[in-house]
């Protein structure tokens, strides 16, 4: 498989590629794919990367597993193919967002424009196997997905981090927090939101408001 990303993620994550850690890993995935059905296409493992250059990221949001059904994960967390139904989680991001921005109301599930604006759409674990949620996790994965996260943390500033439920809260706990805005809340899924720890967080007006105070360009969300 190849590490298909921009040249400045390369130059931040370098020491990662060279580690038995990600050598093994690279191995079992390309491995599983041979095997099996696995999610996303394999071009599209570091879309997330492609989609937002490491000089480029203004605002990071973290999940966890790629979608593993058929047609939905492409590379960027949250975030479905055009010609596929909302899942619940995203149906939830939408919902609040509609809340903060009533004039806006999203219709593609492709959360790609936001990544070209700045948004870094990372998945804890960036592969799965068809019907098989957290299969490929605890494979190496989530030591890369953290080490991205440090890049960011070190060698940029002014980042907006939005951590949503206790997973990504963790994910994200040696973040910089002098450096950077983070802010939490509980996770979009109908579980938490149903529950109150979601729906008016206000997070996508907090972001650009940080972005906007830092003299940063705001999010056409």
């Amino acid at each position: 498989m190849e590490v298909n990303m921009p040249e400045s993620w390369k130059n931040v994550l370098e020491k990662e590629f060279t580690q038995d850690y990600f050598k093994d890993l690279i191995s079992f995935v390309d491995s599983e794919y041979d095997l099996g059905v696995c999610y996303p296409p394999k071009d599209q493992i570091f879309a997330a990367f492609s989609a937002c250059d490491f000089t480029d990221v203004k605002v990071v949001i973290i999940g966890q597993d790629p979608y593993h059904g058929p047609k939905q994960a492409n590379g960027l967390c949250f975030s479905v193919t055009d010609d596929v139904s909302h899942p619940p989680s995203l149906q939830n991001i939408f919902k609040e967002l509609s809340q903060e921005y009533p004039e806006r109301e999203p219709s593609s599930g492709d959360l790609s424009n936001w990544a070209k604006q700045g948004v870094f759409l990372l998945n804890a674990t960036l592969t799965v196997r068809a019907h098989q949620a957290g299969s490929h996790q605890k494979k190496g994965w989530e030591q890369f997905t953290s080490a991205v996260i440090d890049a960011l943390s070190t060698h940029r500033k002014e980042l907006v981090f939005l951590l949503w439920g206790g997973f990504a809260k963790q994910k994200g706990k040696n973040i910089d927090a002098q450096k950077h805005a983070v802010f939490t809340s509980g996770h979009p899924s109908p579980l938490s939101a149903n529950r109150g720890y979601w729906f008016g967080n206000q997070h996508f007006l907090k972001a650009n408001a940080y972005l906007e105070n830092v003299g940063k360009e705001s999010i056409d969300w």
